[in-house]
């Protein structure tokens, strides 16, 4: 067997997932900074079509069989309306899936990271949430996640990492940025409308999979908030992606939670801000401007879609 290291990511065709495998595989996407050890690595990269993480049997050979040094946990069911209806499987996924994948981990020696979501707070914080503030989940999909939160820090003995993250966009997969530009290049020109009472911090995978698999590599312990620096609201999202396409911005219009038709099934934090705190006091490198990297982005864009 190879003595180089061996990472085991699940979720790897995820938007998310693809990028982490292209960092790992040395390939940085959008021209970033590779962390030290990318490329030399052996990679098993697994989806619900290879290893279901609901099957603790599966898990267990897979992990066995492949004998991995350090684990990305990324598979997630993140349909945060459709596990409103469907809490069996949101759990059987999120929480027990995880405690499967800690087990594994546990197992064959290997350090997890967990990625988890701003969602595992409540959004009544006037403030930017900070690592070690108190967690409070107001859905189905937050709570879940919360719970594979807990089963990693029972399982691994308090030396995973977790990785929480929000408002994620990427060249790959369906997110934010790709939906307002489809709104916007398609039949009509009516007004796009947006929230504008929802505040986060948004997130681009090309530079979130570098810092998460630098903390991996490091075995980093604890739980670490990233995303890229500064803030907006949806509304300002929808605007930013507009004016980094050439496309009118004033074409968005800002619109209240309530107002929306149909509303939501599950309940989206009104502020889901994160501090990067233990990132800062570490003295760890910070993701860069949400702007630089949404511009950085939307000139990829055509180019990942010509590639299919």
């Amino acid at each position: 067997m190879s003595s180089r290291p061996r990472v085991l990511v699940t979720g790897g065709n995820g938007q998310l997932g693809r990028d982490v495998r292209d960092v790992l595989a040395g390939a940085m996407p959008d021209g970033g900074v590779l962390p030290a050890g990318a490329g030399d690595i052996d990679i098993l990269s697994t989806d619900i079509d290879t290893l279901d993480v609901v099957d603790r049997t599966a898990v267990g050979e897979a992990f066995e069989s492949f004998r991995p040094n350090i684990v990305i946990h990324g598979g997630a069911f993140t349909a945060v309306d459709a596990c409103e209806s469907d809490p069996d499987t949101a759990f059987a996924v999120n929480t027990m899936g995880t405690r499967h994948v800690a087990e594994a981990s546990r197992r064959v020696g290997a350090h997890i990271l967990y990625v988890s979501t701003d969602y595992v707070f409540d959004g009544t914080l006037d403030r930017p949430y900070v690592e070690w503030d108190a967690t409070n989940p107001q859905s189905v999909y937050g709570r879940s996640k919360l719970g594979g939160e807990h089963e990693v820090a029972a399982v691994s003995g308090g030396d995973a990492t977790v990785v929480r993250t929000a408002w994620v966009s990427g060249a790959h997969g369906a997110n934010m940025v790709k939906t307002v530009l489809r709104l916007a290049t398609g039949p009509g020109d009516g007004p796009l409308r947006f929230v504008d009472d929802q505040h986060g911090t948004p997130t681009f995978t090309a530079d979130l999979a570098s810092t998460i698999v630098g903390l991996a590599l490091d075995r980093r312990p604890g739980t670490f908030h990233v995303t890229n620096q500064g803030e907006t609201t949806w509304f300002g999202f929808a605007q930013a992606t507009l004016s980094a396409a050439g496309l009118d911005p004033e074409r968005v219009e800002p619109i209240a939670t309530g107002d929306l038709d149909p509303p939501r099934p599950a309940p989206r934090p009104a502020n889901s801000r994160l501090d990067n705190a233990a990132l800062r006091l570490s003295g760890l490198a910070l993701l860069p401007k949400w702007t630089e990297s949404l511009t950085r982005l939307v000139e990829v864009l055509p180019a990942v879609a010509e590639r299919g």
